[in-house]
C-alpha cells in the first residue's frame, strides 16, 4: 500500500536550496523591480537575468516542462512543492521560468502550434526572452466563452479577427497574444470557437486603455482592454483544429488553476509566519498579543485552513500526475479553485488585524494580498462557476432513490436489520 507524507530526501535538498535562494536573492529584488514580466525593463533584466542563470545551472529552470521542451519534467506533485516556495514572491516564478500566463501558453503552443509557430515563439518563450498574453475575456460576457462576440473569418490563406477583449494581462509586454474567437457561429457553442496566435504588432490591434488592479503599484496598468479591427493572421496561426478553441482553452486553464493554487499556498504561508511573528513581538496593555485568546483563535484557524488547503492542492497535483489527463481531475481542480480565494482572504485579513494600523498601510503587503483574493476568485473562471461545475459533477454520479421516503430512514433500516437477523433474534428469544 503506497501512502506517504514524506518528501524524497534528494527533492527536499533542492527545496531547501530554493527556500534559501528565494529569501536571500529574490525577495530583495522584489523591492526594486516594478514588474517582473517586463522583459524590456533594463533594471529588471540586470537584476533577474543573473538569478535565472543560477537557476538554469541548478537545473531547476522551467520545471513544469518535460525534457522534450528543455525542462526537467517535474510533474505536478513535485512542482507543487516548488511553487510553494516561489509563491511567496512576485519575481520568483519568473526567475524559475514557470510564470503565468507564459507557462500555460507554452503548453498550448507545444500541443497545438504549427511548426512555424513553435519555431518563432516557443523556444524564446520558454527561455523568457519574450513574454505572451492570453487574450480571452470579453467586456460583454466576461470569461464565459458562450457569450463571446469576437469573430475570426476565413479569407483565403488568412483569418481576419474583429472584436474586443478585456483584461488581457501583460499585453503591454507581450510579443504575441493567444486569442479566442468565434469561427463557426452556427455550430454547437462548445464547437463554435477557435484559438489563434496573433503577433502583438499586427496592424489593427488597438490598446483602448491600460487597466490596473488595486494594490498593484505600477505606473501603467498591465491588464489591457484591446480592440481587434480587421486583424489579419496566417492560417498557420490557428491553434489545433477549427472549432476546438474550448478544448484548447481547457488544456491550458486546468494547469493554470492548479498552479495558481500552488503559489497561493506559499503566499498564505508567508502571511501566517508574519502573523505569528507579530503576535509574539507586540505587547498591548502589558500582555503579548500571542497570549490573547482571540488572537490565538486567529492563529489556530489560519493554520487549520492552510493545512486543509495545502493537502487538497497536493492531492490534486498527485491525481494529475497519476491520470495525466486534466479532464479526469476537473472536479478536484474546481474544488481547489473555489477554496483558494477564501483561504487567501481569510488569512490576509487576520494578518491585517493582528498588525493593526500597520497592517492596512502600504508598508506591508497584506492589503494587496487581500485584494489578490478577489483576483484569484475571478482569474481562470469565477468561483461561483466552479462551485456549480463541481456540484454538477458530484451529483451526476449519484443515483436517485425511489419511494415516498428515502430508504435510509431509521424505521426502514431497523426493519431490514430485523429481517436479516431474524434467526439470531428468535434464538435469543427462545433461550430466554
Amino acid at each position: 500500500m503506497a501512502w506517504d507524507f514524506e518528501t524524497d530526501p534528494e527533492v527536499q535538498r533542492e527545496l531547501d536550496w530554493v527556500a534559501d535562494f528565494v529569501a536571500r536573492e529574490i525577495e530583495p529584488v522584489d523591492q526594486l523591480v516594478e514588474h517582473a514580466w517586463n522583459v524590456r525593463d533594463p533594471v529588471r533584466n540586470a537584476l533577474i537575468r543573473p538569478l535565472q542563470e543560477q537557476v538554469r545551472e541548478r537545473r531547476l529552470w522551467a520545471c513544469h516542462l518535460g525534457p522534450e521542451l528543455g525542462g526537467p519534467g517535474y510533474g505536478q506533485m513535485r512542482l507543487a512543492l516548488l511553487n510553494e516556495q516561489l509563491g511567496r514572491t512576485h519575481s520568483g516564478p519568473v526567475v524559475f521560468g514557470c510564470q503565468a500566463p507564459d507557462s500555460g501558453n507554452a503548453e498550448i503552443l507545444a500541443h497545438y502550434g504549427s511548426e512555424h509557430l513553435k519555431e518563432k515563439y516557443l523556444a524564446p518563450l520558454i527561455e523568457n526572452d519574450i513574454v505572451s498574453c492570453f487574450s480571452m475575456t470579453e467586456p460583454h460576457g466576461g470569461s464565459d466563452p458562450t457569450g463571446f462576440r469576437t469573430t475570426a473569418v476565413r479569407d483565403g490563406d488568412s483569418w481576419v479577427l474583429n472584436g474586443e477583449k478585456w483584461f488581457s494581462s501583460h499585453a503591454l509586454f507581450a510579443d504575441f497574444l493567444i486569442v479566442m474567437a468565434v469561427t463557426d457561429p452556427d455550430a454547437p457553442q462548445h464547437k463554435s470557437m477557435s484559438m489563434f496566435v496573433v503577433p502583438a504588432d499586427a496592424p489593427g490591434i488597438e490598446r483602448v486603455r491600460d487597466v490596473s488592479v488595486w494594490g498593484h503599484e505600477e505606473e501603467v496598468g498591465t491588464h489591457q482592454y484591446l480592440r481587434y479591427t480587421d486583424v489579419r493572421v496566417s492560417r498557420e496561426n490557428l491553434l489545433g483544429e477549427r472549432g476546438a478553441g474550448f478544448a484548447v482553452a481547457q488544456t491550458r486553464l486546468g494547469g493554470g488553476r492548479i498552479h495558481h493554487a500552488m503559489r497561493t499556498v506559499g503566499l498564505v504561508s508567508q502571511a501566517f509566519e508574519l502573523m505569528k511573528r507579530r503576535a509574539v513581538s507586540r505587547v498591548a496593555r502589558g500582555e503579548r498579543l500571542a497570549d490573547r485568546q482571540l488572537v490565538q483563535e486567529m492563529i489556530a484557524d489560519s493554520w487549520i485552513q492552510i493545512e486543509q488547503f495545502r493537502l487538497l492542492v497536493l492531492r490534486t497535483a498527485w491525481k494529475i500526475d497519476k491520470y495525466n489527463d486534466y479532464r479526469q481531475v476537473r472536479g478536484d481542480i474546481a474544488a481547489v479553485k473555489v477554496a483558494m480565494p477564501k483561504v487567501l482572504l481569510d488569512v490576509s485579513s487576520r494578518a491585517i488585524q493582528i498588525h493593526g494600523s500597520l497592517g492596512i498601510s502600504t508598508e506591508l503587503p497584506f492589503g494587496k494580498w487581500a485584494m489578490e483574493a478577489f483576483h484569484m476568485g475571478l482569474a481562470d473562471g469565477a468561483t461561483e462557476v466552479h462551485k456549480v461545475n463541481l456540484a454538477q459533477a458530484l451529483l451526476r454520479s449519484t443515483q436517485p432513490d425511489d419511494g415516498l421516503f428515502p430508504p435510509y430512514i431509521r424505521p426502514t433500516l431497523a426493519a431490514q436489520a430485523r429481517e436479516r437477523y431474524a434467526g439470531v433474534l428468535d434464538g435469543v428469544a427462545h433461550d430466554d
